[in-house]
């Protein structure tokens, strides 16, 4: 019986959140049909995988705590203080050899997520090559860099990322269940949903920018939920837009991308432009996300 599906139908990808039998937590990654990943190369055609990952990391033993007391405490907070806005930045930027993702919930991240959060990516088949921690007036801010194990390089598959992604969001979820009313994925994954309810309208922003003679600069803001990272990277790539490196935010119940794209190796004119961006708009303001079950 299916917990919930983060469905991206009109990109013939879906990331689905299932329990089994065993109680379990299982993302189950599968494509039908991609024409690119993160990188401007040849196309990959990606097989039906299942990611599994340890029961002793992911089984929701304490989903039902009550949300104004976490899981995860270090003493330093109450459950009468004010929650901060969770984010979950997967940054393809900043380093060449490695995906590079920073975690950040006010002061409430302690080391037991920390030890959680690398036990999960590394039975997603990766490798944590480096960690460090620093903090600020928004609070602490857990870095680490990750790599494929099999390679020993930067994560460039949409539907991985994005399966990173979510495996991060369950676990702050999970350990951190107060977070469930900040996120998106609370309405999904979490023990209580936002009480604000974002206007897709109103929250998507998209914007292209010059970013020298052989690319462009994609900027989308919109409203956050499962497989959207999927669904961008498909959309901008039907239109034969290369995506070749970018920054996927997760802010709360927002989302936020910055892409570096490029048409045949040149940035992108302007009326092709006008066309990407109302490609998204016209994607991003309907309803794609379902629950079933199977």
């Amino acid at each position: 019986m299916a917990v919930a599906v983060a469905m991206a139908s009109a990109a013939n990808c879906v990331v689905y959140f299932s329990s089994k039998t065993n109680n379990i937590p299982v993302f189950e990654l599968k494509n039908h049909s991609w024409p690119a990943a993160f990188v401007n190369k040849p196309p990959n055609i990606f097989e039906k995988r299942s990611v599994r990952m340890s029961s002793s990391m992911t089984r929701f033993i304490q989903r039902a705590t009550p949300s104004g007391t976490a899981v995860e405490n270090d003493g330093s907070f109450h459950d009468t203080d004010t929650v901060p806005t969770p984010k979950v930045i997967i940054d393809q930027d900043s380093d060449p050899d490695a995906t590079v993702v920073e975690i950040t919930f006010g002061n409430r991240l302690g080391a037991l997520l920390d030890t959680l959060q690398m036990n999960a990516l590394k039975n997603l088949g990766l490798n944590v090559t480096k960690a460090n921690v620093y903090l600020d007036s928004s609070g602490k801010h857990n870095k680490f860099a990750i790599t494929k194990a099999n390679t020993g390089r930067k994560v460039e598959d949409p539907e991985l990322l994005e399966a990173i992604r979510l495996t991060i969001i369950n676990n702050l979820l999970e350990y951190h269940p107060e977070s469930s009313s900040k996120l998106a994925m609370g309405a999904t994954f979490g023990v209580e949903p936002p009480k604000e309810k974002v206007d897709v309208d109103i929250a998507t922003h998209i914007r292209v920018d010059d970013d020298g003679p052989d690319r462009s600069l994609l900027y989308v803001e919109t409203a956050d939920r499962p497989g959207l990272l999927v669904d961008l990277v498909k959309i901008i790539t039907d239109i034969s837009i290369a995506v070749e490196s970018g920054e996927f935010d997760t802010e709360g119940l927002l989302a936020k991308a910055k892409f570096h794209v490029s048409y045949k190796g040149k940035a992108i004119i302007k009326p092709l432009q006008q066309v990407l961006a109302n490609s998204l708009r016209y994607f991003l303001r309907r309803p794609t996300t379902e629950e079933a079950s199977f």
